[in-house]
């Protein structure tokens, strides 16, 4: 298929006023003696004029035969004939000013994102229609925009400097939505009227490309996220370098973002990932930073003709592997982290990523295009040709169990042939982590298609979210995840707060993990506590998970279990708890004594429709040692269970 899409909401090739003099030595980037050379080596790979993301409105060929045909293209269309019969939101000030109010971001960025959707939806119904039908709503549309105080979102805004005018940030937001309007220019060309494109010039170099080149340079504000190590990093240089690819017309230039991007990109790739490919951010996150960081990887190579891939470089293999590596069973993910439960890989990200690394593509088919429309499309309709990236078989683990040893999460899977859908993932790893939660030694149990024993993923974004108050919240602190209550204390904060590895013993017929959970209590009078995980296949699967304490003088032990479905009492020492047609049987052992469990509901702002319940099952009496010992089994057999691919 001849290629219509590629990159991402690059941009238009309409801007003019650049600064002079580019320095070769920005503050933000790891310098190299080459880094002159490299700009002059990539200037030479660039095409003499800047190149947006797909093809243009006039290139009528690539739009009628190539794209107009797929279904999931001509939805577009309506939905951009609803949004031009419908006003545009408003986004008063008082909408913007919430967040430093009150802590609501959600309001302000539920508006934002439907005025900005617009641009995106608009030109895109445009370009595969040619009726000119939709011209006047998005020129409207951009006008608004463009009139907006700034275009960084509230939540990263608190002190309000770009809301008042004191400076101009590059953030999430803005770097994204200068992205689009500068696609939106590319593809549509004239068909925008000259007041439009001049608007849209004029609003990229503001806001965009003259705070990035001070920052550089070192005559403006330094952006953080230029050498952060989560998404931030991957999504603003993405945005920034895609739309300088797009828009300045100068190929030295060009390759002077292209150089930082390349530069820069490392620390996404060595702080946001273990060096074994695990993702501290979560699923969600992978999907949206690791997107970001193959659209600007994919960008460059087809920019560079290929010369510059940096998806090739070895520290992008194992990250490209976490989005297949982390399903659980049936298509059930991990939910650790800031994760949206229920959250499953991008399959046109994972349709590509398969394609590169020689892994199998047939689940990954459906192209169905749902927000992020430009990347999506872009990813969607590459040529069928691209290169091959050799990696190694890094799935070989797999039905059996994935292991991430440097963050000690392991996800447990019934193997070959196994006719009862019955697996788990456990967490280890330290509670310094970005986006985390205080949930070392925690873990989920999935039968058939539900998440029986869950881990309840993130709250609904706040003010407090990202706050010294952050774990004032009972779904991020070690309350509302399967972890021990020790002397009445939960966990701590920061990276000292870990699990240990003990022990690990893995093997087609079982798996064993202990880890050592002490140091991530302050409780003075704790001197172990071991917990031990068994998980056992075959024909009767079970998991159990076995606390060993020890105290310098008698104190309260309690341990505790997570859900999204109910709970009954089956029996002495036994509880059932069910989710939908999955019920797990949990036999309960203290060395015989005495324990009393209770159930309550965690009341947070979360982001599942029901809200989890936690099951703590405590010690009446205080004790100096004790093994309290857990054995979860599903209650009857199930018939469906997916089986992970391997590699071709």
């Amino acid at each position: 298929m001849k290629k219509l899409f590629f990159r991402i909401s690059a941009g238009i090739g309409l801007v003019g006023c650049l600064v002079p003099v580019l320095s070769a030595e920005p503050r933000n980037a790891t310098m190299t003696p080459s880094l002159a050379g490299r700009i002059q080596q990539i200037a030479g790979w660039l095409p003499a004029q800047p190149i947006g993301f797909g093809q243009p409105i006039t290139n009528r060929a690539a739009w009628d035969v190539s794209v107009r045909g797929h279904p999931e293209l001509k939805e577009i269309i309506a939905r951009a004939v609803k949004m031009a019969s419908q006003p545009l939101p408003a986004q008063p000030d008082e909408l913007f000013l919430e967040f430093s109010k009150n802590g609501n971001r959600a309001r302000c960025q539920k508006v934002s994102s439907t005025r900005r959707e617009r641009i995106v939806v608009l030109t895109l119904a445009e370009c595969l229609e040619n009726q000119g039908r939709f011209i006047a709503p998005l020129e409207h549309t951009v006008a608004a925009l463009c009139a907006e105080r700034t275009w960084v979102l509230p939540a990263h805004d608190g002190q309000l400097e770009n809301f008042n005018g004191k400076k101009v940030d590059i953030d999430l937001g803005s770097s994204t939505l200068g992205v689009e309007l500068a696609t939106a220019a590319y593809l549509l060309g004239d068909q925008l009227s000259p007041t439009t494109r001049q608007l849209i010039r004029d609003n990229l170099e503001r806001r965009i490309f003259a705070p990035y080149r001070a920052a550089i340079n070192g005559t403006g504000k330094d952006f953080w996220w230029m050498r952060t190590h989560n998404n931030w990093n991957a999504v603003c240089l993405n945005g920034v370098t895609g739309a300088a690819l797009a828009a300045i017309p100068s190929p030295a230039e060009r390759a002077w973002y292209v150089a930082l991007a390349e530069q820069n990109i490392g620390a996404y790739l060595s702080g946001g990932f273990t060096s074994d490919g695990y993702c501290v951010e979560g699923l969600g996150y992978w999907n949206y930073g690791f997107s970001n960081f193959v659209v600007l990887a994919e960008n460059i190579r087809e920019s560079t003709g290929g010369k510059l891939d940096i998806l090739a470089q070895p520290m992008a293999a194992q990250p490209a592997l976490f989005g297949m590596r982390a399903e659980v069973i049936n298509g059930v993910y991990t939910t650790i982290a800031d994760c949206h439960p229920g959250e499953t890989p991008s399959n046109i990200l994972m349709n590509y990523l398969c394609r590169r690394l020689g892994l199998e593509t047939a689940r990954w088919q459906d192209a169905h295009l749902t927000g992020g429309l430009y990347q999506q499309a872009a990813m969607a309709f590459l040529p069928s040709e691209l290169p091959s990236l050799h990696t190694g078989n890094h799935l070989a683990e797999f039905p059996w169990r994935t292991w991430f040893a440097e963050s000690s999460v392991l996800i447990c899977r019934p193997g070959m042939g196994a006719k009862i859908p019955f697996a788990v993932a456990i967490k280890g790893g330290n509670n310094g982590v970005n986006h985390g939660h205080e949930d070392v030694g925690s873990f989920s149990v999935v039968v058939g298609k539900n998440m029986v024993i869950c881990d309840p993923g993130g709250e609904v974004y706040t003010k407090r979210t990202f706050s010294p108050r952050r774990f004032d919240s009972q779904v991020l602190n070690s309350f509302g995840h399967a972890v021990p209550v020790v002397g009445g204390q939960l966990q701590s904060s920061g990276a000292a707060s870990r699990a240990v590895v003990l022990r690990t013993d893995f093997t087609e017929a079982a798996d064993t993990l202990e880890l050592d959970l002490h140091h991530a209590y302050s409780v003075p009078t704790l001197q172990t506590l071991q917990r031990t995980f068994i998980y056992q296949r075959g024909d009767q699967p079970s998991l159990t998970v076995r606390d060993e304490v020890k105290f310098s003088q008698p104190d309260s032990f309690e341990t505790t279990l997570v859900t999204w479905g109910t709970v009954r009492e089956a029996g002495p020492n036994t509880l059932e708890i069910t989710d939908g047609d999955s019920t797990v049987h949990v036999a309960i052992a203290t060395q015989g004594r005495v324990f009393h469990w209770r159930q309550e509901t965690i009341h947070e702002d979360v982001q599942t429709k029901r809200n989890p319940t936690r099951i703590g099952i405590r010690l009446d009496e205080k004790i100096t040692a004790g093994i309290v010992s857990l054995r979860l089994t599903p209650l009857k057999k199930m018939t469906f269970f997916h089986s992970i691919p391997n590699c071709r």
